[in-house]
């Protein structure tokens, strides 16, 4: 059944695609796989010499993919992997692969994990507490609300929820699980809504949204995992090689830009300083300058859409 619900609207498609510069014997990797709807397109555009790496952590993502891709007949070669992008290096230095052409991550939780109520993702179904992206990992979110301390739950959702409110949350919750342990969504969320004040309630999005977030980011480590895959993914770029990375919110996408820049201005010198003499050089150019967002008609299309940016670097 979850195959069959494996339903994945890509984000960005076109635009992330194109950007990549496919060449038909060029390798390229999707780190992120999902419903393989970015995959299919790069496939699309591959030769018999060409070669499609798809990595995902969620082995649902990998069982459907493995058959829409092979359902395209294509004579390109496709390798998946069901793990983390930031093993990107570790799988193709396994197949023998020592550099790539195009490396394509679409960052987030997606459409499918949302929806499949039992992963504990969502704050708008009941399910038990874990929103483990790979569900062979042993942390999960019930352990983090149950186990962490305040000052540790506090620094999570303030920090990767950026909520005002992360101490009245962490308050609540740690009072909470004194009664009984916190096992569900359900329970959680009315926690988290008699921690916030209700005026500030009546505004915004659902004031679980951002507690939810954080501890989805932590129980994944998303925001390391995406400063590894960036090191690692630069470094297995060929020359020419681009880089198409989608974010969806706002820690992310500042991740993705800092660690772009680095590589297009490396210089380390003091501003006051008339000319470097640090001697680093830039390894990369970024091919637009702002984000690429999506149209008001995938907006309209696919309102999951209406966050995500598109940042693209090349290596030089």
């Amino acid at each position: 059944m979850a195959l069959m619900n494996f339903d994945h609207k890509p984000v960005l498609l076109e635009e992330s695609v194109s950007n990549l510069k496919i060449k038909p014997d060029g390798v390229y990797v999707d780190g992120t796989l999902g419903g393989a709807g970015h995959s299919t397109e790069i496939l699309k555009r591959l030769g018999e010499n060409g070669i499609l790496i798809g990595l995902d952590q969620d082995e649902f993502a990998i069982e459907t993919s493995l058959k829409r891709l092979a359902a395209l007949n294509s004579r390109a070669k496709v390798i998946l992997e069901n793990t983390n992008f930031e093993n990107i290096r570790d799988v193709c230095i396994k197949n023998g692969i020592e550099s790539v052409d195009g490396i394509l991550l679409d960052i987030g939780v997606s459409s499918h994990q949302l929806d499949e109520t039992e992963r504990g993702f969502s704050y708008n179904k009941n399910a038990p507490l874990d929103m483990r992206m790979d569900r062979r990992n042993e942390l999960n979110a019930k352990t983090i609300v149950n186990e962490y301390s305040f000052e540790e739950i506090r620094d999570i959702v303030k920090n990767y929820g950026e909520e005002r409110w992360a101490s009245r949350i962490a308050e609540f919750i740690v009072r909470a699980r004194e009664t009984r342990p916190i096992e569900m969504t359900e329970d959680l969320v009315e926690i988290i809504k008699a921690a916030i004040p209700e005026s500030a309630r009546r505004k915004g999005p659902h004031p679980a949204k951002r507690t939810f977030q954080a501890l989805r980011i932590a129980v994944n480590d998303e925001l390391g995992v995406l400063k590894r895959a960036i090191d690692e993914g630069i470094e297995l770029l060929k020359q020419d090689g681009r880089f198409c990375i989608i974010t969806f919110q706002s820690l992310e996408d500042r991740i993705v830009k800092n660690e772009f820049n680095k590589r297009v201005n490396p210089c380390t010198c003091p501003g006051e300083f008339p000319v470097c003499i640090c001697g680093k050089k830039p390894t990369a150019r970024l091919v637009v300058r702002k984000p690429i967002i999506p149209s008001e008609r995938e907006i309209e299309d696919n309102p999951r859409s209406r966050s995500a940016k598109l940042r693209v670097l090349e290596k030089i």
